[in-house]
């Protein structure tokens, strides 16, 4: 098998939580790559700040702000792309939380706030990549930033509906397959599932619990370098070559 990334140099990707973490590794990645790539968050100056430092490469970064628990500001993400940049050719659905609290203690506006990032935002952006993609005769590529907790819910305190969330990304990840292969379309669905991750999320997270910090100090990690590197894999392979589904631990995890 031939890996490369050279039949979307020049192409469109949307990256959605581009402003740190494995967003911001991915965005990096593919620019590197020679992607015109669009990073999605709130906090986009921070994109804008790495767009700076990432002139001159082959491909170029660009900064959109979008609350994308709001569908308004995700069909807006997809428009502006669209008209300014060229039709999208690769969707990174990474953007997600958590909350970090037991289900017999947990707060409803929290649940609801994890599902409307994790699934319903992946989901909407997901229509309107294809929507795109469908219009413009794309051989794209879709790929959710999955987990490890979307296969399995460890004994870890305080997930909450985390895992539900993630065990909903494994299911739209087949659905889409599906809907996509009824469609004869040659889109194609990945789902990339990590293992514990340096970020915002983890051990970077300044909300975190004595308990968990604790916990997560012991535990072997992985970087945000080591998925972006996973998801370019993914994309390189040869258009009849599809990774369904791609499982990244850290060495030494004993989950």
């Amino acid at each position: 098998m031939v890996l490369s990334m050279e039949r979307w140099v020049g192409k469109v990707a949307i990256v959605t939580g581009a402003s740190s973490g494995i967003g911001a590794a991915v965005a990096d990645a593919l620019v590197e790559k020679g992607l015109i790539v669009l990073g999605v968050a709130r906090r986009s100056e921070r994109i804008e700040q790495r767009a700076k430092q990432l002139s001159g490469k082959k491909g170029k970064l660009h900064a959109i702000k979008a609350d994308l628990t709001k569908e308004e500001d995700i069909v807006k993400v997809f428009k502006w792309s669209k008209e300014n940049l060229g039709p999208v050719h690769i969707l990174v659905n990474n953007a997600g939380k958590t909350a970090s609290a037991n289900l017999t203690e947990g707060k409803t506006e929290d649940w609801k706030s994890v599902f409307d990032l994790n699934v319903i935002a992946l989901s909407i952006a997901t229509r309107e990549a294809v929507k795109i993609m469908k219009e413009n005769k794309i051989n794209g590529h879709i790929v959710h930033v999955n987990s490890v907790l979307g296969h399995q819910v460890l004994n870890f305190p305080g997930l909450n509906v985390y895992p539900a969330s993630k065990f909903a990304v494994t299911a739209l990840t087949e659905t889409l397959r599906q809907e996509l292969n009824h469609q004869g379309l040659k889109i194609k669905i990945t789902s990339v599932s990590p293992g514990l991750v340096e970020s915002e999320m983890s051990t970077l997270n300044p909300k975190l619990t004595p308990e968990r910090k604790a916990i997560m100090e012991h535990m072997p990690i992985l970087k945000s370098e080591d998925i972006a590197d996973a998801i370019v894999y993914t994309l390189s392979t040869p258009e009849h070559v599809q990774v369904h589904e791609l499982t990244i631990k850290p060495a030494g995890e004993k989950a």
